[in-house]
């Protein structure tokens, strides 16, 4: 497997997939809901998730796909393309300019390539196996912050917030809040994880994400010379990113807060 060769291709398929999201961008579009009422998919998420997965096709027809909306494909390949189309889908459709495409490839469990494409700001985020971390073509690195007080984060809120108050991050926000420089909340998982690869965040964390929204930006984060850690379960995957130490003290203060949660 020639991993180059399979970041350019990358590349290429994304900023494809991000022109068609800027020409659909604040035209009137059609769209439908899935876990909830706020869980949005339009008619631009399927357009490039349908783009992205033809040129796969074309050049690696024998690779398995995960993909947002379509699913998990049928073949069983040790190679797997995981692709979020457009990951900010509410943002998009409000013409909030906070979107990205996000496309990585595993073998088996282990990422090879992430590229995460914002094409609204034409930065391209992207990285291989053991080559590092790169902004259009430039090297990053994580934040070198090494208390909670001086740190910038980010995160997010789970589409079910409503119906599932116990994990819903609003309990664990408020903890960590009052003892952070700042947060932000930008709608993108995948645009938050590359924040803060390139040390304009420090850390990140939330509830309940799913494969496709961290698998770009896991390697990119890791190859920037940060920390990932994160917890599968039945509703999703809770996820903390980040420099390594404010990685470790993000985790205390989650840990303590569902100490508390529970009583102990």
């Amino acid at each position: 497997m020639d991993i180059q060769k399979a970041l350019d291709y990358a590349k290429q398929w994304a900023r494809d997939a991000g022109a068609l999201q800027l020409e659909y961008l604040n035209k009137k579009i059609k769209y439908d809901t899935k876990s909830t009422a706020v869980d949005m998919v339009t008619e631009v998420d399927l357009l490039c998730e349908k783009l992205i997965i033809s040129k796969i096709r074309e050049v690696y027809p024998l690779h398995s796909i995960i993909s947002e909306e379509a699913g998990k494909s049928n073949d069983e390949n040790e190679y797997v393309w995981i692709i979020d189309p457009l990951d900010g889908t509410n943002n998009y459709f409000h013409g909030y300019p906070v979107f990205a495409v996000s496309i990585a490839l595993h073998q088996g469990d282990e990422p090879l390539v992430g590229v995460v494409h914002v094409p609204y700001v034409s930065e391209m985020f992207y990285a291989a196996k053991g080559l590092g971390a790169y902004l259009n073509d430039e090297k990053i690195s994580v934040s070198s912050i090494d208390n909670l007080r001086g740190a910038l984060l980010a995160t997010g809120f789970p589409y079910d917030k409503a119906e599932d108050l116990k994990n819903n991050n609003i309990d664990i926000f408020s903890h960590i809040v009052p003892d952070i420089m700042g947060v932000r909340r930008s709608g993108s998982a995948a645009y938050d994880l590359c924040c803060a690869a390139c040390g304009r965040l420090d850390g990140y964390w939330e509830l309940k994400i799913k494969l496709w929204d961290m698998a770009a930006g896991e390697l990119i984060m890791r190859e920037a010379g940060g920390e990932v850690l994160y917890h599968a379960h039945e509703k999703g995957i809770n996820i903390i990113a980040g420099n390594p130490v404010i990685v470790k003290l993000l985790q205390a203060k989650i840990n303590q807060c569902y100490r508390a949660f529970s009583g102990n």
